[in-house]
């Protein structure tokens, strides 16, 4: 009788042991992952999708991924790449590394097959995060969706561009293309259907998505698109002159040969990570963090993006996707911190505060427009205390709400009737007022936040939602069944829906959906601050340039 109990019990535990690990082959050997420790799912962590090139190579695109004979056991090593502010978001340390491209995968508890993909993009201004800075398990609650999320290059280490063949630009954005392919060669193996994948950012992996909408090496790898607060046409999104900005920098780094491009490649090939990421770019002032994605020269090679991101809407050359495409209402909080030093600097000389996709043909003109916009949001007084929703708001346009919805009209214009334009607008007794006022307002990614796991911005941990407001979980609720909506049919309200009924937006940004304290479908979104930007942009405007031919110096 004993060694039969001994015997029951053994298989009890194999069991056990076989339902805390699941075993997946793909392209590079078996994967083993382990049950999430409070949801009904399976997570692979820190699996290699590429390899970034190290040492001299270190500008250039993704190399392809390891292989192992043995099974890999993709369990969370809190890897990140390269970056100068690191968040803490839990009692693990992040480990920075240069060979830092790897994928997190979320599978639910199901044997159910070709189920919808999402792909998330994390945030950070291009110049810091990493994928698994934020989870979005709660989208998979009924088991039908799978989520990767993923690390990429950042700063000069993903964004030097100088149309160099060792430094020719957007390494970031193609680990971001490797990522959709190993995905499209690796994500049946898990469970998922390779040909329903929507691809969804926040921030600048807002930005980042809605590029890849327009890159011919990523057409196909995805069905759906949700840029969640940033757009390709932002200033930050695309460097406007690559080349002088890696010569500003480096000069900051005390390289002074900056007009000899082989030295200053060299100089940027040898000089440590540790160096280069040593400035966040933070605290510019001309909406920008100063590296970012670039406008490629032809070298040769495979490139990310060869025009500006303007020319392709223009010309509608790009593959017409379902779009759910949105900020929140005050996305310039953003730029709140900044406000006791910056409100006399922009009272001294606004100008500075003008972002950096415009032009002007002397400085008398460029003084005169500056004086115009300080005119249209704060009258003829200073920027005070007295005015700091005009601040907010001023930010809010100039690096947010504008540029999405000057793409907007341009992607109706292009023949895309797939556009779901909304802006976020929610705030509970939990949102702190604005300083000065006693407004409170939905802050940058504030959607995203309704959509991933979390409470909000302020907590960077995966807080107990149980703890938010009954108010913030019933948005919660109801942000993320629109944003299932779109995963699983490309409209965020499909028929039968109990929300309003949500068309596609027009070329004059009408009907947009106002996702508030309360649900209702509006007209034209921002009209008048729309109309004064698109009159700026049309005068104006500076397109991004690719870097010369090394000879042109």
């Amino acid at each position: 009788m004993q060694w039969r109990t001994c015997v029951l019990l053994l298989c009890v535990t194999a069991a056990l042991a076989d339902d805390e690990w699941r075993e997946v082959k793909t392209a590079q050997g078996i994967v083993r992952g382990r049950k999430h420790p409070t949801e009904d799912i399976y997570t692979f962590y820190n699996i290699p999708y590429a390899t970034a090139p190290v040492g001299v190579d270190k500008f250039k695109a993704p190399l392809p991924p390891p292989i192992w004979s043995e099974p890999y056991d993709a369990i969370n090593q809190q890897v990140v790449c390269p970056q100068s502010i690191l968040m803490p978001i839990s009692d693990l340390q992040p480990v920075q590394q240069g060979n830092c491209l790897i994928a997190n995968v979320f599978v639910p508890n199901t044997d159910e097959k070709n189920l919808s993909v999402v792909v998330y993009v994390h945030g950070g201004a291009f110049v810091m995060g990493w994928g698994d800075i934020f989870e979005a398990t709660q989208l998979m609650n009924k088991k039908d969706i799978i989520i990767v999320n993923f690390n990429y290059r950042l700063s000069v280490h993903g964004f030097l561009c100088l149309g160099t063949e060792d430094a020719p630009g957007n390494a970031g954005m193609k680990d971001q293309v490797a990522l959709l392919r190993w995905v499209q060669k690796n994500i049946a193996s898990f469970g998922g259907n390779p040909d329903d994948v929507t691809i969804i950012g926040y921030s600048a992996g807002s930005a980042s998505v809605d590029l890849l909408m327009l890159s011919k090496s990523a057409e196909g790898l995805f069905h759906r698109v949700v840029p969640e607060s940033g757009g390709n046409l932002a200033a930050f999104s695309i460097q406007r002159d690559p080349v002088e900005i890696a010569k500003k920098f480096a000069r900051q780094l005390n390289f002074t040969n900056v007009d000899d491009i082989y030295a200053l490649e060299e100089f940027y090939k040898t000089a440590p990570l540790e160096l280069l990421m040593s400035d966040p770019f933070f605290d510019k002032t001309d909406s920008t963090f100063m590296f970012g994605p670039c406008v490629e020269r032809n070298i040769g090679e495979e490139a990310f993006l060869i025009e500006s991101p303007l020319t392709t809407l223009k010309n509608g050359n790009f593959k017409k996707l379902p779009v759910l495409y949105g900020f929140a209402e005050m996305e310039g909080l953003f730029r709140i911190d900044f406000f006791p030093f910056w409100k006399q600097m922009m009272n001294d000389k606004f100008s500075d505060f003008l972002p950096a996709d415009l032009k002007f043909k002397s400085e008398g003109e460029r003084e005169h427009v500056a004086n115009k916009i300080k005119r249209f949001y704060f009258g003829n007084g200073p920027v005070s205390e007295d005015n700091i929703l005009q601040y907010v708001n001023f930010f809010t346009d100039v690096i947010f709400a504008y540029p999405m919805l000057w793409a907007t009209k341009l992607h109706v214009e292009a023949g895309n009737n797939q556009v779901y334009l909304y802006e976020y607008s929610f705030v509970d007794e939990d949102v702190p007022v604005v300083p000065h006022t006693n407004i409170r307002g939905a802050n940058h990614c504030a959607q995203s936040f309704a959509v991933l796991d979390g409470k909000n911005l302020t907590h960077l941990s995966h807080t107990d939602e149980s703890l938010a407001t009954p108010e913030y979980q019933e948005m919660k609720k109801t942000i993320r069944e629109i944003w299932y909506n779109f995963i699983k049919t490309g409209k965020p309200v499909p028929e039968g829906s109990s929300l309003p009924a949500w068309p596609a937006a027009g070329a004059d940004r009408s009907p947009h959906m106002s996702l508030g304290q309360k649900i209702e479908l509006r007209g034209v979104l921002l009209e008048e601050r729309t109309r004064f930007w698109d009159d700026i942009y049309q005068r104006y405007y500076r397109e991004p340039v690719p870097p010369p031919a090394p000879q042109e110096y």
